[in-house]
C-alpha cells in the first residue's frame, strides 16, 4: 500500500494507490504510524497520484500527523494532485497541513 524510499536522514512516503478511502485507512495508520516510532523523524507525504481521498482518508492523514506532533517528527506533504488539492483547500486543510508542490523543495525544506 505504501513505499518508504530514504533520502538522507528523510523517510518520503509513496502510495501503491489511487484512492484513500475508508476500507484502506487502518492499515494506512499502521504502516505510516510505525515511521513515526523513533521519534524526531523527519517524514514527506508524496500525494503524487493520489486521485481520490475521501473524509476518512483526510481523517487518517490528520491522525497521522498527530501521531508525528506527539513522537517529536517532523511531517510535510508534497505533490497533491490537482482535484486533492481542490478539496483539501475547500475543507481547510491546507491551512493545517504543510503542503509543497515540488517533492524536492518539501524535502529540502526539511534538511
Amino acid at each position: 500500500m505504501i513505499n518508504i524510499e530514504k533520502r538522507d536522514k528523510i523517510d518520503i512516503i509513496t502510495f501503491t494507490v489511487e484512492k484513500i478511502n475508508a476500507l484502506i485507512t487502518d492499515e494506512l495508520k499502521d504502516e505510516i504510524g510505525s515511521v513515526f516510532q523513533n521519534g524526531s523523524s523527519k517524514v514527506v507525504i508524496n500525494l503524487k497520484d493520489v486521485r481520490y481521498i475521501d473524509s476518512s482518508g483526510f481523517g487518517c492523514l490528520l491522525s497521522i500527523m498527530k501521531t508525528a506532533k506527539n513522537n517529536y517528527c517532523s511531517l510535510k506533504f508534497a505533490s497533491p494532485e490537482p482535484a486533492v488539492m481542490e478539496v483539501l483547500k475547500t475543507l481547510n486543510l491546507h491551512t493545517v497541513f504543510e503542503i509543497y508542490d515540488d517533492l524536492d523543495e518539501c524535502v529540502r525544506s526539511l534538511r
